[in-house]
């Protein structure tokens, strides 16, 4: 596995699950996934109005984007969240759909970033994931 997920000392710990600090590459080949968001595979919006679902589909997705190029969550060292009209009310369902997607999903988050915007591309979306990985 080319990528070594950690928490160095020194640095506050992050919520139970929800991302680490820093992700270590080993790898060669460099695999960016483009912003996903809940949606099922027939374009259909999954879990409208409700962030924490949004967050696990987008997930899901992310997973098979990762796999149609050959990697994993594994391989992933880099997750930036992209969250409509951000509020600290909004960090529980976040954290709680992003631990519910890596337990389903079987993965243990990598270093993200949230970014707050105003809207996204479809009024339905209330976040949007993107994805970038590196394996050998």
């Amino acid at each position: 596995m080319p990528v070594t997920l950690i928490n160095p000392p020194g640095l506050a710990e992050p919520p139970v699950g929800a991302y680490h600090h820093v992700a270590i590459a080993s790898g060669t080949r460099h695999v960016y996934v483009a912003g996903q968001i809940a949606r099922d595979a027939t374009g259909a919006p999954v879990a409208t109005g409700d962030l924490a679902g949004q967050v696990e589909q987008a997930y899901r997705n992310i997973a098979v984007a990762l796999e149609a190029a050959g990697a994993t969550f594994a391989d992933v060292v880099r997750l930036t969240f992209y969250v409509v009209d951000w509020s600290a009310e909004k960090f529980e369902p976040l954290v709680a759909g992003i631990n519910r997607a890596t337990e389903e999903l079987g993965v243990t988050a990598p270093p993200a970033s949230l970014i707050e915007v105003v809207s996204l591309f479809e009024p339905d979306v209330l976040v949007e994931i993107l994805a970038t990985a590196v394996v050998d």
